[in-house]
């Protein structure tokens, strides 16, 4: 590795810049950009090492990147490879088609590397007869399998003593045939055995007349798995296996292919099966399938060792192929991301695995989870809205862990446990399940209503809570009071105390407890209508400033969660996802709103002109107008009454005011004549 990095160096290359992602990048447009590829400053590079595994591309194609084996594909692993391309190709610009077909005329021969290809080349083609200067990836992967065959072949021909299968081409079946019955003839024999020791057994170790009485109701056809685990057949004392008649129905068509198979073979035509006969079949299928996987073992190593030498000398020209193909796609996924980075994105970009449908939604950025622990430490520094899935393939078992992006839409019906469907590149299904859910916002318009929908689930959850709470108790209360009740009129009767038991029976009303709710309203209301008093000269001085109210208000309750959605969604980076599978991220990879929204699809429905029968019944238009006067007349009502704009409201003030006044004129009156008595008091005494 320490050799590989000097590669990568400094020139006075002319790169060509663009801004992708709203980050600026360098362009790998041209041959002539990825022959000058090492000369780039890795600080430019948007990544700088990824895992060979969870990557969309061949495998056979990362493992010849991955020089060194170590599981991951380094900078400088990629520009060895851009060194090694620019000795054997005349034209880099080849890379761009992305062909895995290559001419002896692309070929350079001035160069060792590019002789050997040549050689390589020329090997296969006339090994396999091919004519013409082209070669492709196809013919190798032929040359490789003939070659496979031709080595297994003269294996077996060098073998001194070659083993003779106990029944020649059908041993296979023999052997599929026995390991299908094993299991079965080797309990009734037992229970055969079981009988000998005592016939009082019998009955017991028989299928039971109550276990097919409890199942005769049902469809036998569907109750195959119940009879399955009847005995084989009627155990006896002879322990004859019946190969004809007396067979469990269930059992029968396996029975049928061990006859023809092995029996037949060994013994002719017959109806029974002694142990002794059963045991020597099965002696012999041991004996050949010990020698199948011993033979196979010493094959498969004998021919991977010739394979590797014959590999050995067609590999240039395979990792060129495999380079041709692939190289130049994986660079658009690597030194920068101009695959991820489209109009109209798809599952195109090395790390997207397919496409998950889940609550009306396409979500197109879905990513194999390597890690899980990784990605619940750092992927929420993302700020992407994440949804991780478990996903379980019917068709082949295969499963996968999968973390989507939602970009785009609302998430309400969005809960852990959620079913969905997941579709890999290829187009195989998965069951998806929901499995952990990382909450970023989604858009400005998600952010807006959000403060409303919590709220409304804490009103919710809080009344759902409080009145399961208020049952739960009322109940208790009630069957309390009630057993003592009874006790109660049961010791009153005995002791004349009727009225008294009486009396008890009625609950008083608990006004304490009504105090305390009347209470908060009217401090509730006291607090708006003190709110609105405070703003009525505003309020009534402009009709609009009522409007104006209510946008200011609804402002304060969304603008905090709109202002925060807003400095998320700015900084919405994919890198910290990448991270945790493995990834060496040296750049950011934003997700504005405007690419978010090309990476989550939603449903979209035309306008249907049908009637719908089940339809909730509309209300006609005059009686919205109605409704909505009505509420209108409420609200100015409110406004005007905690503003004290009503007339009468303003009549009760004037009245007020004079009496003030009023008042305040005697108190006046008083004090003058007080003051002119003691005036007239002190003119006296000086006199």
């Amino acid at each position: 590795m320490a050799k590989i990095a000097k590669l990568i160096g400094k020139t006075s290359y002319d790169w060509k810049y663009s801004t992708v992602g709203g980050v600026t990048r360098v362009n790998i447009t041209s041959g002539e950009d990825i022959a000058h590829l090492g000369e780039l400053d890795q600080k430019m590079w948007t990544v700088l090492s990824c895992p060979v595994e969870g990557l969309v591309c061949d495998e056979r194609t990362l493992k010849l990147l991955d020089t060194d084996g170590d599981g991951k594909i380094r900078a400088a692993e990629v520009v060895a490879a851009t060194k090694w391309l620019k000795q054997v190709l005349k034209e880099m610009d080849d890379l761009l088609e992305g062909k895995d077909v290559v001419a002896e005329g692309q070929l350079r021969e001035d160069s060792d590397e590019g002789q050997k290809v040549i050689a390589s080349a020329k090997l296969i083609k006339s090994e396999l007869g091919i004519e013409g200067s082209e070669i492709a990836l196809a013919d190798v992967e032929r040359y490789k399998s003939e070659y496979e065959k031709k080595f297994r072949e003269e294996y077996t021909a060098l073998e001194e003593a070659p083993y003779e299968p106990p029944y020649g081409e059908g041993s296979d079946a023999a052997l599929d045939a026995v390991s299908a019955v094993r299991a079965k003839v080797e309990d009734w024999f037992m229970r055969c055995r079981l009988v000998q020791f005592d016939s009082e057994a019998q009955g017991v170790l028989d299928v039971q007349v109550e276990q097919i009485a409890g199942i005769s109701g049902e469809n036998l056809s569907q109750s195959q798995e119940k009879i399955a685990a009847y005995p084989l057949a009627r155990p006896s004392v002879d322990a004859q296996l019946p190969l004809n008649e007396g067979i469990n129905p269930v059992w029968r068509s396996a029975m049928d292919k061990l006859v023809s198979a092995a029996v037949v073979p060994d013994y002719g035509e017959k109806n029974t099966l002694s142990e002794a006969e059963w045991n020597a079949i099965v002696g012999k299928v041991d004996a050949y399938a010990e020698w199948k996987a011993k033979g196979e073992s010493a094959m498969s190593e004998a021919v991977a060792a010739k394979m590797a030498e014959s590999e050995a000398a067609i590999e240039p020209v395979e990792r060129l192929l495999h380079y041709m193909r692939d190289f130049y796609y994986l660079l658009k996924n690597y030194v920068v991301f101009s695959t991820f980075y489209k109009e109209n994105s798809q599952a195109t970009s090395t790390f997207q695995v397919g496409r998950l449908f889940i609550d009306q939604r396409e979500c197109s950025l879905c990513i194999r989870v390597s890690d899980m622990g990784k990605q619940l430490a750092t992927a929420s520094q993302s700020g992407i809205y994440l949804v991780y899935c478990h996903c379980t393939s019917k068709a082949n078992g295969e499963q996968m862990d999968i973390v989507a992006a939602l970009t785009d839409g609302d998430v309400d019906g969005l809960v852990e446990g959620k079913n969905a469907v997941f579709y890999d590149r290829a187009g195989q299904d998965y069951d998806a399940v929901v499995t952990k859910i990382i909450d970023n916002p989604i858009s400005i318009r998600q952010a807006f209503w959000s403060p409303y929908r919590k709220f409304g689930r804490w009103v919710s959850e809080k009344i759902t809570k409080s009145a399961s709470e208020k049952e739960s108790k009322q109940f208790d209360e009630m069957t309390s009071k009630a057993d003592s009740a009874t006790t109660d009129l049961a010791t009153a009767a005995s002791e004349g105390k009727e009225k008294e038991a009486a009396e008890k029976k009625a609950l008083p009303f608990d006004i304490a407890k009504f105090a305390g709710i009347f209470a908060a309203i009217g401090l509730a209301f006291g607090a708006i209508g003190g709110a609105l008093a405070s703003l009525g000269g505003f309020v009534v001085a402009r009709w609009y400033n009522v409007l104006l109210l209510v946008a200011a208000v609804v402002l304060c309750i969304s603008g905090p969660s709109m202002l925060l959605a807003w400095l998320k969604l700015r900084k919405r980076d994919l890198g910290p996802v990448l991270n945790a599978n493995g990834w060496a991220i040296n750049s950011k990879i934003k997700i504005n709103t405007t690419f978010g929204a090309t990476l989550t699809s939603i449903a979209k429905y035309p306008k249907v002109k049908g009637i719908d029968p089940f339809a909730s019944k509309k209300m006609p238009w005059w009686q919205k107008c109605l409704w909505w006067l009505l509420a209108a007349v409420v609200v100015a009502f409110g406004v005007l009454y905690f503003t004290h704009q009503l007339p009468w409201q303003k009549e009760a003030v004037a009245v007020e005011v004079v009496e003030e006044v009023s008042e305040a004129a005697v108190e006046q009156s008083a004090e003058e004549v007080v003051e002119e008595a003691a005036v007239e008091a002190v003119a006296e005494d000086a006199e």
